[in-house]
């Protein structure tokens, strides 16, 4: 058996491969990629690297020949870039003969008002469509997506928030990549997976923040419109803030709130814990 990974050189792409790698072997690993000198530590290894590029349909089509089974990594960009993106590929997949398609979704796709969610809808009814076996990896959200915030506050900032008692199935994301590998190993995976661990609200990840730094971490909390004048204010691009304030705004409405088991069912263990994961980040 053969299994393909699109967008092999970004982070959760590299992690993803690695893991896949480890579990069946270089030699049944392929990757397609935009760029393929800068996949060439992966030649090096034995993988099977291919030329595919989500804006050349036609280079997806010869990529994914010969594959079995295939993970698409969703792209990034605008909602209308990624979803004719995610479309060529789907329709590449189909054309080429895979035989199950995989893709990395966010938590709840199918219901949820999350502003990135019609995308990932999209794409997965795209896939549905198709008639293939799938399995959907609804990831939930990356710790590293805090990073930034928790680094601020190691400087001595408080904790900004404007996402109120809303609740994250933060983890790792090394965790979702050992996740997502495991699940396309398995002989019949379930059709889709609610990658989410253990709910916390952003008090309560602060609080993981000062165990790690041995000292009270303060909540600053404020409504939209305030958080992103302090966004603003500490000098992030203007194009960036309505993402971000659009992100508080989806975690105070439960957007990410979703209890599973799937997640620690495919680790064959507990997600760490955001203590553990907030010392892992800081190096501490």
């Amino acid at each position: 058996m053969k299994w393909l990974i699109t967008g092999a050189t970004g982070k959760l792409g590299t992690r993803i491969v690695q893991h896949l790698s480890e579990q069946v072997g270089n030699e049944h690993v392929a990757v397609s990629v935009r760029d393929v000198e800068k996949a060439a530590s992966l030649t090096a290894q034995g993988i099977d690297v291919r030329h595919g590029d989500f804006d050349q349909p036609e280079t997806l089509g010869q990529a994914f020949q010969g594959i079995d089974r295939l993970l698409i990594i969703s792209t990034d960009g605008e909602e209308s870039t990624r979803i004719r993106q995610h479309q060529a590929a789907v329709t590449a997949a189909k054309e080429a003969g895979v035989k199950l398609i995989g893709y990395t979704s966010i938590a709840n796709a199918a219901h949820s008002t999350n502003g990135l969610a019609r995308t990932h809808r999209v794409t997965e009814e795209a896939i549905q469509a198709t008639g293939i076996p799938y399995v959907f990896f609804r990831n939930n959200w990356y710790l590293e997506n805090e990073l930034g915030t928790i680094e601020a506050v190691a400087q001595g900032a408080d904790w900004l928030t404007a996402a109120g008692e809303g609740k994250v199935g933060w983890a790792l994301q090394d965790e979702y990549a050992l996740a997502i590998a495991t699940g396309l190993t398995l002989e019949h995976p379930k059709a889709i997976y609610e990658l989410s661990g253990p709910l916390h609200t952003q008090a309560e990840l602060a609080t993981a923040v000062g165990t790690v730094l041995d000292r009270p971490v303060a909540l600053d909390e404020v409504d939209g419109a305030t958080y992103g004048e302090r966004m603003q204010a500490a000098g992030l691009p203007d194009f960036l803030i309505p993402m971000l304030t659009g992100i508080q705004a989806d975690i105070a409405a439960g957007t990410l709130a979703v209890e599973s088991t799937d997640f620690e069912a495919l680790l064959g263990r507990p997600v760490t814990t955001l203590e553990e994961g907030v010392r892992l980040l800081l190096k501490r």
